[in-house]
């Protein structure tokens, strides 16, 4: 087929809930990716954060031909034994905080979130859960209803009840919220789909030593943050946060649906048959693809580029703040999570054109923002190369007057 005939087959059929960029990707290498025509792409979304080691990856291809000639899907799921999930278990316990010791396999980010939530109110015998304005935790009925942006969230009434939203960076508001009817607290180390927004060193160990006076349980969401896509492994280890609950998915199989709940031995206990589960909860597949995926991390010392091609993108592209300050108005990131704001949205989508139209594939966010997280292995040629694509479009669309 041809992108024209892709595009129409699209638009016909598929459910209208996106205004698609007109490109029609056929296959991937590493970093890059080409239409139906041939042309090629730079690619700095990565499938928004999943495709954590490039597109087409031989440790991922090799995984799913490997298993997949074995054995997909267990008999009777998650109720027999898998080798390829005890493997993926042991590695897991290497890079998870030490005191999260018992882990669950889910499909998506939404569907992790959604179990936490619904198995911290369980085990506390209380209704309350409390999130942050501009948090995003998913589309299901209930992380939508534990959403704090009301064009993802309103539109869906009636919501679930029995969520409070309080500001995001904000220990005071924190404190006067908790209360003994708080199941738990949700929160994003980082606020990715909420603009990047990093909190002050102090928060999060704040909110961890409130939740525990108050006996609430704490759900770190690092749907977006996990697996290196900040530098450390998992925000909440590298500020010692003792979080009850951590989600997880998008880098955890570099690409394949797949995600988990990690939770401490202390709720693990209070857990009974049947509390939740799942058909495909841990399904031999995925968890040697995500063993290979995170085994593929640590062996290439992932941690230290993100941290150096990190430093040196947001180097750069703050000095676009000076250059280009008519439409630039701020930049800021941790490791290769960043976020360029501009002046306006039409500014904002008139880059983002410009850079699909040289050749670079970016995200825009929040209207005003476009999100940079390619993958976390990519060289300093192929970063380079992305942010001067960025730069020359930037200008292109300062010149035209804006």
């Amino acid at each position: 087929m041809s992108s024209k005939d892709t595009i129409e087959i699209e638009n016909k059929y598929f459910a209208p809930f996106f205004v698609k960029q007109k490109i029609s990707i056929e296959k991937g290498e590493g970093v890059y990716v080409w239409d139906e025509e041939g042309r090629r792409y730079l690619d700095f979304t990565a499938g928004w954060g999943v495709t954590c080691i490039g597109h087409a990856n031989p440790v991922i291809t090799d995984a799913l031909s490997d298993q997949g000639s074995k054995i997909i899907q267990n008999p009777n799921s998650g109720l027999t034994y898998s080798p390829a999930r005890a493997r993926l278990l042991s590695l897991l316990a290497e890079v998870l905080p030490p005191h999260l010791t018992r882990i669950f396999f889910t499909n998506s980010g939404a569907e992790t979130n959604d179990a936490a939530i619904k198995l911290a109110r369980k085990v506390t015998g209380r209704p309350e859960i409390v999130s942050t304005y501009q948090s995003f935790h998913g589309r299901t009925i209930s992380t939508a209803s534990a959403t704090g942006q009301a064009k993802n969230r309103d539109r869906y009434n009636p919501l679930m009840p029995n969520y409070r939203f309080i500001p995001y960076n904000d220990l005071n508001a924190m404190t006067d919220t908790l209360d003994e009817s708080v199941a738990a607290v949700i929160i994003e180390p980082i606020q990715g789909e909420g603009g990047i927004r990093i909190p002050s060193e102090e928060y999060l160990k704040g909110v961890s030593d409130l939740c525990k006076k108050n006996g609430s349980l704490l759900i770190m969401d690092e749907v977006q943050t996990g697996f290196f896509r900040t530098g450390p492994a998992f925000v909440t280890g590298a500020y010692n946060v003792k979080a009850d609950f951590v989600t997880m998915a998008k880098g955890i199989a570099g690409g394949f649906p797949f995600g988990a709940f990690a939770m401490s031995e202390e709720v693990a206990e209070k857990i009974e048959i049947g509390d939740h589960g799942g058909t495909y909860c841990g399904n031999p597949l995925g968890c040697a693809v995500s063993y290979a995926v995170i085994k593929y991390l640590l062996d290439n010392n992932i941690s230290e580029n993100v941290g150096i091609m990190g430093r040196l993108a947001l180097s750069r592209m703050k000095e676009w703040q000076n250059a280009y300050g008519d439409a630039v108005s701020g930049v800021r990131g941790k490791g290769l999570l960043i976020m360029i704001d501009f002046k306006d949205q039409d500014i904002c989508t008139k880059i983002k054109d410009e850079c699909q139209s040289r050749g670079l594939l970016v995200t825009q966010t929040q209207g005003i923002g476009i999100r940079i997280f390619p993958a976390l292995n990519i060289t300093e040629d192929e970063i380079q190369e992305g942010l001067q694509i960025m730069e020359d479009a930037i200008s292109s669309v300062v010149k035209s007057g804006l």
